[in-house]
């Protein structure tokens, strides 16, 4: 599992090349989310070459968790086919993109 949560600063979460590992990665957050107030998270797609409706549903239920409470999701290094994944599910307006994880972070650091 790959989630960095450095005290002050979003949840990092690397998640890996198998969409096997991804559902049990966003699960793992969606967990940890639910156990942490005032926490943005951003998610790097940067190993992701597939996406499951699973994998889908659980960002949803992420994306909704966090910004029930005013927090944010960002997904960063979306490739151009995955992000067709989202837009094809009609979903790609309802999540923030940022090009990189450095980008991500800016904008989280820029709203506080």
């Amino acid at each position: 599992m790959s989630i960095q949560y450095p005290p002050n600063n979003p949840m990092v979460v690397d998640l890996p090349f198998s969409e096997l590992k991804i559902a049990a990665e966003l699960k793992a957050v969606n967990e940890a989310v639910g156990d942490n107030s005032n926490c943005d998270v951003i998610i790097d797609f940067s190993r992701v070459e597939v996406l499951t409706s699973s994998s889908l549903s659980n960002l949803l239920i992420l994306h909704n968790l966090l910004t029930e409470r005013g927090d944010r999701l960002i997904l960063c290094n979306v490739s151009v086919i995955t992000k067709c994944v989202f837009t094809v599910a009609g979903i790609d307006e309802v999540f923030e993109f940022a090009s990189d994880k450095s980008g991500a972070v800016a904008a989280v650091q820029a709203s506080h």
